[in-house]
């Protein structure tokens, strides 16, 4: 019985993460369309400077940015049945754990602030650690 419950205690948990991390992922969709004076006027505000006002620099936020998006919408689909896409969460936990190594390889490469350095990638680790814990956690057989 003891199982049961910390398999659905499990699950519950995944999928409150999903839906959290996805909804505020799907956020970054405001910044595909945004004006470019709002970003330039964040980055200024992060103490950046302005941002450069070169094409791949718009071109890299924007399509990023629709990325983290997709990224949402897949956590938030995936979050309504976890048990299903079990396999899915899995590949997509140690995907996310890469994806957090990268970011903070990148982030001390280019010079981001420390908060940004401190933040960014570690969160994104963690969050893949959690993510792969509670799917692997979760039973797919009644």
């Amino acid at each position: 019985m003891s199982n049961l419950a910390s398999t659905s205690n499990a699950e519950q948990l995944l999928k409150f993460l999903l839906r959290l991390i996805g909804t505020f992922s799907l956020f970054a969709l405001i910044f595909v369309f945004a004006p470019y004076a709002w970003m330039d006027q964040i980055h200024a505000q992060l103490g950046m400077g302005p941002l450069p006002s070169q094409p791949v620099v718009g071109y890299l936020a924007r399509s990023t940015s629709a990325f983290y998006a997709l990224l949402g919408g897949l956590f938030l689909m995936l979050s309504f049945d976890p048990k299903r896409h079990r396999a899915v969460l899995i590949h997509l936990s140690y995907s996310v754990i890469a994806l957090g190594v990268i970011l903070l390889f990148v982030d001390w490469l280019e010079r981001m602030p420390l908060f940004w350095k401190l933040w960014e990638g570690p969160f994104v680790i963690i969050f893949g650690v959690v993510m792969l814990s509670l799917s692997r956690a979760i039973e797919t057989k009644f």
